[in-house]
């Protein structure tokens, strides 16, 4: 609906009683004025909310702030909630943002919007709603509603933000208030809201949240004084009002602002002598203004009259007027003389809104709600299903109609059925799945044709798959039920109930369902997407009670693949990632990884999801080319913020690209990436795998850092020590609790943990330690009092490694590996880390491999190789955010008598001009002997060029002439 441009009329009757409210108001708007007497202030912004019940002058309060903040120019945004509109998803957004845009072309606007167009116009009902399977998520909705509102802030300060009505207001527009009002502050904008705290609906967590804000109660509006019911009297009765009557009109209203002018009005209508012989007439009188009184009062307007006013109840606010008189069944001349009857006995008015069309509107909400509670329940039915027909031959869409549907009685109608089902894809579209859910499952009830009960299923149960997994699966599994459905639609719901499955810890059934399904199915197309989804969900079920041969299967799958389809590019990159994880060579994942990715893979196709592109991303990282890792991920993070996709998927995406940060020892940005996926994982929900994603890769960097205590601090208050989860995480949850145990040096509860995670991840065949370094860390746990076991486990841990076949965990493995041999051999191991991580994009494990390396080194005697190790060392540990290893390596150098020199960090992307040399003829082929002959150098200065190449580029060797030509 649009929004009405002029305040209802108001009672020309002052403010009695509530001065501190009106001080409160105009000090928060002057305060946006940013000057005071003593010159230029920032401005100062804030919430103010007030709370009555019925009738305490709210409204009139709320006025007054609109009235003195737009005298002062302040820009002013306005809505109401309503009691029939409270179920219409943005009906308040709509109401506070359409007047701004409403004077704009449609390309101003989508200039104005910007990216954020497709996302927020929906919502702000500026666009229909485009068709398609993806939609916004609520957060995305809700964070492009952030940067409208800033951006009108910034433009148009200062802003005031008014919301009366709010235990009406829709649940979307509360929830994005109430996360936005933190901000209030920082903007110089004031939000003032007022409400009935009584009737905030039990599930309105969000407004009880806002009323309280920090701690601070809402101003209470009390009931006025008898002095106060005396002045109002006596101004509109006349001074001569008695003290009898005047309580008396007191005692009656109970205080109540708007029952005392109602009361005091109507009296004067009927000429009542406000004298002490006049209090039955007042009694009498009393009665009419409110409930049945005021139910009988309309019925005595006529026949006509009582149907327009049912109607505008119905209805709600801001209908114009030809559409209420439609539903009434009138033409125009009694349209108009209802209009002026019901205006005369102060019932409802007539606005204009921004289309200059004439609307009705209740003098109060107490009015419309006692009209619409005395409709005859049969005739109520009735005029919403004409409201809804109206509305949609009106050209206002099933959204707007589709509130009315749900008060019909089921009746097996298709229209009301396509209506409901139209309704519930825009509001997907506009990111409030809650109102497409209401809106489905009213049309299951209708119900649909037999025909169609399958696919309104299928659409109920998708609404669901986020919110309510289990209900989807039910929903789902009826679906599946329906007889004779459709190839495609079966297939499809096949794949929303897997992933309904696998969403709710259930991988074991979905695999089930997907073998079955696809052993039915007649296209082979059918059969290898089915086989594809089964591989992704095995691929991380916990209790897989066969993986290797899972794996062997998807092995001799992939052989014959090419890569034609999405279907197959998919297969070839689960195998990229399964071969990954049983330390097959790094060559055979890296050959599935180019065949998935060339003919490309998408994000954000919803029945294909984004599980794969993300494994095979990870698979590049732990392959050594960690920059084509990033690369995928920073376009996953694009993708998704463009389609309005900010929850969940998002938070992965973040958390992936920290990790890969982490991988490459860039410890600092890891961190900030990390933080930012866990705050967005922890707006969707607690105990979610893209908290325990976060969670994990938050504290492996903290201990990277060494920022011990913060670490565990997070594990102490996200519960990693009260139990993993089933599905494969990475890193693993139980192999990270051990490192972070082994960091405080508790050895014993360290091998136990590592020991467990070892022994799970073993019988699943994932051996790979570049995935999981349990092996390594379990080597040092036991190095302190088992050191010959700690030795075999380090030496088995360097097979891995060198099976895997990357520089970087080669190094990391034999830097362990050192940790376990005697001095002599530890500085043997520890040079051909170096050497191994100097050709690797791994900058943290480098540095700490040239610090154990200098350490080693000066323990048999050789301090000036130590002093180039342990400088080099501080140095990279310092541009990597490592600050406890760098702390440790300037208190060695001290100890040694050796003075840290200046550091030379550069935290620079680009190549130097020795470095983008070294890097083309190694690009080349050239080893770093013929490098070093070439340049006219030495092999030590070469190599420590391409470590700088490795790590600027994210790559190793082989990777070096993609990263170059990109």
């Amino acid at each position: 609906m649009s929004s009405v441009t002029e305040p209802r009329g108001e009672t020309t009757h002052p403010l009695l009683e509530r001065e501190s409210e009106v001080l409160d108001i105009h000090r928060a708007v002057d305060e946006l004025r940013g000057s005071s007497d003593l010159g230029p202030a920032a401005r100062r912004g804030g919430v103010l909310t007030f709370a009555g019940s019925a009738g305490m002058g709210k409204t009139t309060l709320l006025y007054e702030a609109r009235r003195y903040a737009a005298e002062r120019g302040w820009t002013v945004l306005f809505a109401r909630g309503g009691e029939q509109e409270r179920q219409v998803p943005f009906h308040v957004m709509r109401q506070l943002m359409q007047p701004t845009f409403a004077a704009m072309s449609e390309e101003e606007r989508q200039t104005a919007l910007g990216n954020w167009y497709p996302i927020v116009a929906p919502a702000l009902g500026l666009t229909a709603s485009p068709q398609g399977p993806s939609a916004p998520d609520p957060q995305g909705v809700r964070d492009g509603l952030d940067w409208v509102v800033t951006q009108l802030t910034v433009r148009s300060a200062p802003v005031v933000l008014v919301l009366d009505d709010a235990h009406w207001a829709d649940a979307e527009s509360l929830a994005w208030l109430t996360s936005f009002a933190g901000r209030a502050e920082e903007l110089g904008m004031v939000i003032m809201v007022a409400c009935r705290q009584e009737e905030i609906p039990t599930d309105a967590a969000a407004l009880r949240s806002l009323m309280g804000r920090r701690g601070a109660r809402p101003h209470e509006l009390s009931p006025l004084t008898t002095g106060a019911v005396a002045r109002i009297v006596r101004e509109t009765l006349g001074s001569g009002a008695d003290d009898v009557f005047c309580r008396e009109c007191w005692a009656i209203s109970g205080g109540n602002p708007f029952e005392v002018v109602e009361l005091a009005m109507k009296g004067r209508e009927r000429g009542l002598q406000p004298h002490q012989d006049s209090i039955g007439q007042l009694r009498d009188l009393a009665s009419a203004v409110k409930g049945n009184g005021l139910v009988e009062r309309l019925e005595q307007l006529g026949p006509s009259t009582v149907r327009f006013a049912w109607a505008a109840a119905v209805l709600g606010t801001a209908v114009p007027t030809n559409i209420v008189g439609g539903v009434a069944a009138l033409g125009e001349a009694q349209v108009a003389d209802s209009i002026e009857l019901l205006r005369g006995a102060r019932i409802l008015t007539v606005l204009t809104n921004m289309r200059r069309q004439e609307v009705v509107e209740f003098f109060h909400p107490l009015v419309a709600t006692a009209v619409y509670r005395s409709i005859p329940p049969g005739v109520r039915v009735a005029m919403h299903g004409m409201a809804a027909q109206a509305l949609i031959n009106d050209g206002y869409g099933a959204s707007s109609a589709a509130r009315h549907l749900l008060e019909m009685h089921p009746e097996g109608d298709p229209w009301v059925v396509q209506q409901l089902r139209q309704a519930a894809r825009d509001s997907f579209s506009a990111g409030a799945p809650d109102a497409a859910r209401r809106y489905l499952t009213r049309a299951l009830r209708e119900p649909p044709d037999a025909e169609d009960r399958a696919e309104v299923l299928f659409e109920l149960g998708s609404a669901n798959l986020l919110h309510d997994p289990l209900t989807t699966i039910n929903q789902l599994q009826a679906a599946l039920e329906e007889p004779d459905i459709e190839s495609n639609l079966r297939e499809a719901i096949t794949y929303r109930l897997a992933q309904a499955m696998a969403h709710s810890g259930r991988l074991e059934s979905a695999s089930e369902l997907l073998s079955e399904e696809a052993r039915r199915a007649t296209s082979a197309r059918t059969r290898l997407r089915m086989q594809a989804e089964q591989f992704k969900w095995n691929s991380v079920r916990a209790d897989e009670e066969n993986s290797p041969a899972r794996s062997r299967l998807l092995a001799q799958f992939a052989k014959r693949l090419t890569g034609r389809g999405l279907a197959e590019r998919h297969i070839l990159g689960l195998r990229a990632w399964d071969s990954t994880l049983r330390c097959e060579p790094a060559a055979t994942a890296l050959e599935y990884a180019d065949q998935a990715l060339e003919g490309g893979m998408s994000w954000t196709d919803q029945d294909f999801g984004f599980e794969v592109p993300a494994v095979v991303a990870i698979a590049l990282m732990y392959c050594d080319q960690p920059g084509r890792a990033e690369e995928l991920f920073n376009k996953g993070i694009v993708d998704f913020e463009l389609k309005g996709w900010r929850g969940a998927h998002l938070s992965f995406l973040y958390t992936l690209l920290g990790y890969v940060r982490y991988r490459r020892g860039r410890l600092v940005e890891a961190e900030d990436f990390v933080r930012n996926g866990l705050e967005i994982a922890e707006r969707i929900g607690h105990d979610i795998p893209a908290q325990w994603y976060a969670v994990g890769t938050l504290i492996e960097t903290l201990i990277a850092r060494g920022n011990i205590e913060e670490a565990e601090e997070v594990a102490r208050r996200y519960g990693l020590a009260n139990g993993f989860p089933r599905a494969i995480v990475y890193p693993d949850p139980q192999a990270v609790y051990g490192k972070l145990l082994l960091a405080q040096r508790r050895f014993g509860e360290a091998r136990k943990q590592l020991t467990a995670a070892g022994r799970r991840l073993d019988l699943r065949g994932i051996r790979n330690p570049s995935w999981s370094p349990w092996q390594l860390d379990l080597a040092l746990a036991e190095a302190a009092d088992a050191p010959k076991q700690a030795a075999a486990t380090a030496a088995e841990a360097v097979a891995r490694a060198r099976a895997f076949g990357v520089p970087s965990i080669i190094g990391h493995a034999l830097r362990v590996e050192a940790a376990t041999a005697d001095p002599t051999r530890a500085a043997s191991l520890l040079h051909e880390a170096v050497v191994h991580l100097e050709q690797s994009p791994a900058a943290y494990e480098l540095a700490h491999a040239l610090v154990e390396h200098g350490t080693a080194l000066y323990a048999i005697g050789d301090q000036h190789q130590a002093a180039q190790q342990l400088y080099r060392g501080m140095e990279a540990a310092t541009v990597c955010g490592a600050d406890a290893l760098a702390s440790r390596t300037r208190t060695l150098l001290a100890a040694a008598g050796l003075r840290p020199r200046r550091l030379h960090t550069s935290e620079q992307d680009s190549l130097t001009v020795s470095e983008t040399e070294a890097a083309r003829l190694a690009a080349e082929g050239l080893t770093t002997a013929a490098i070093a002959k070439e340049m006219r150098s030495d092999a030590q200065t070469v190599s420590e060029l391409l470590s700088a190449v490795f790590t600027k580029l994210g790559t190793d060797r082989n990777g070096l002439r993609r990263a170059l030509e990109s």
